[in-house]
């Protein structure tokens, strides 16, 4: 049997699930605050807008973080095509996770502008926050070691057959069911009873 190539496995994974956590923790944030430089009167309600945190951040982006990790979960414990279809598929929600964070970033800050400008108070500067910036970054990484985990997942290592469930490695032994007495004297006479 010819040796499998790691392909980068345990560097591509290990990046992969921390970028996949690091979106998923973004995700739940605020990702979008108002600047609280204008007058004394409107302070107080600009600062009820931003804990209210409307509109601020998408929980999408955590739903799909999660959905990545899940994969990435599955891809360690798989073989063969399932593998493969597993590591498209978290591919697929890493992609999704970016995208989300783009689209998010806009509609955060065009809701919460929206908000302001309802409430009598427009033209309030708008930023987005380093959890939005660092969620971005950890969901592109992601996306970027679930692209190369579809092309080389097929030369990566895989879990042996042992671990499989025993109607599954074909004609397994009839196991008898000895008493605790016949355990015993095997132990007397020198043999492992557990082999």
């Amino acid at each position: 049997m010819a040796e499998r190539r790691t392909g980068g496995f345990a560097l591509t994974v290990l990046v992969g699930l921390a970028a996949g956590v690091g979106a998923a923790v973004g995700g739940n944030q605020v990702w979008a605050v108002a600047d609280l430089t204008r007058s004394e009167e409107s302070s107080s309600l600009v600062t009820t807008f931003v804990l209210r945190g409307d509109g601020a951040s998408v929980p999408l982006a955590t739903a799909l973080g999660l959905v990545v990790l899940a994969c990435w979960g599955v891809v360690l414990v798989s073989r063969g095509r399932v593998r493969r279809v597993v590591a498209a598929l978290g591919a697929l929600a890493a992609v999704g996770t970016l995208v989300t964070y783009a689209v998010g970033a806009l509609t955060s800050v065009r809701d919460l502008a929206d908000d302001f400008t309802a409430a009598g108070l427009p033209g309030v500067d708008i930023d987005l926050t380093r959890w939005f910036w660092f969620g971005l970054a950890c969901a592109l990484v992601s996306a970027v070691a679930a692209v190369l985990a579809v092309r080389r997942v097929p030369g990566w290592p895989e879990m042996g057959s042992r671990y499989d469930a025993p109607g599954e490695q074909g004609a397994a032994r009839p196991v008898e069911d000895p008493s605790n007495l016949d355990l015993w004297k095997a132990i007397d006479q020198g043999d492992d009873p557990t082999r």
